[in-house]
């Protein structure tokens, strides 16, 4: 039952990975939706024959799926950076075509784009557009499951750093004012292009969201009770506190007087200062 639930893990992120719905996949190897859902989620064993299947239509090799790897944890580098590394910023592994996607969808919008305008951003043809990425909504899907990831484990760093509960706040309120900084185009693809995601991935990132504001959630409840914070309303200030980091690709450009570093330990001030905090 173990290898099984394993197996259906990997073939659920390697669809993710390829941007392919559930039912589109579904319908792709002839099953249904729940069957589909129930091999994801280890409830049914995989013939070699569908896992062929399942392989060609996702355009990975077998040996993907039958050799799997448990998800990595959410706070995992994608770019293989320390855990001690949350405030080093190095490019993203990102292909021409993704390159040019974060280019017209942040000039454009996402429904104003059209794969004709990414291959010409990236001196590329449509068809060689499609033969790495099978749809517009796979290219917003791949950026921003690749800026959330990258979000996650520096915040999920900060968090660990943080001595005491109001400086993991502090540290992880600096991390995602980074984000939002540094990776500026890319966290306003993601704070915009919500309504434009597809399920199951407008779920994921969703989740994601979630992940993050629980964290910032509970180091100022911590703080609150351990007399740090002394604010009435911790839940709706730390909510706050991250709705004003998502605004910062609104307005933040690298024409600023201040770098992002300075920003972000502004922010992280300005966070403890609506917390209301208590000198230790």
């Amino acid at each position: 039952m173990a290898e099984q639930n394993l197996v259906g893990s990997a073939v659920r992120r390697a669809r993710a990975q390829s941007g392919t719905t559930l039912r589109a996949l579904a319908s792709g190897i002839g099953v249904s939706v729940g069957t589909m859902s129930a091999i994801e989620n280890g409830k049914v064993a995989l013939t070699i024959n569908r896992l062929h299947e399942i392989a060609r239509y996702l355009e990975v090799p077998v040996s993907r799926l039958l050799s799997p790897v448990p998800d990595p944890a959410p706070a995992a580098s994608p770019t293989g950076a320390s855990d001690t590394d949350w405030r080093t910023f190095v490019e993203l592994n990102l292909d021409p075509a993704l390159r040019a996607a974060v280019q017209v969808f942040t000039d454009l919008g996402y429904h104003g784009a059209t794969m004709r305008l990414v291959a010409q951003a990236a001196e590329s043809s449509v068809a060689g557009i499609y033969h790495y990425h099978r749809s517009k909504q796979h290219l917003l899907v791949t950026l921003m499951t690749r800026t959330m990831e990258d979000m996650e484990w520096r915040v999920a760093a900060a968090d660990a750093e943080g001595r005491f509960p109001a400086e993991r706040f502090a540290l992880m309120v600096e991390a995602i004012a980074l984000c939002h900084t540094v990776r500026r185009d890319l966290a306003f693809i993601t704070a915009t292009e919500m309504r434009s995601l597809e399920e199951p991935h407008r779920t994921a990132i969703a989740d994601a969201r979630r992940r993050l504001q629980k964290r910032l959630d509970e180091a100022a409840v911590a703080a609150v009770v351990d007399g740090s914070f002394t604010t009435t309303d911790p839940w709706n200030t730390a909510r706050a506190v991250a709705t004003m980091c998502m605004a910062l690709p609104h307005w933040f450009s690298s024409s600023e007087p201040t770098t992002p570093a300075e920003v972000a330990r502004d922010y992280a001030g300005h966070a403890l200062a609506m917390m209301q905090v208590q000198p230790r």
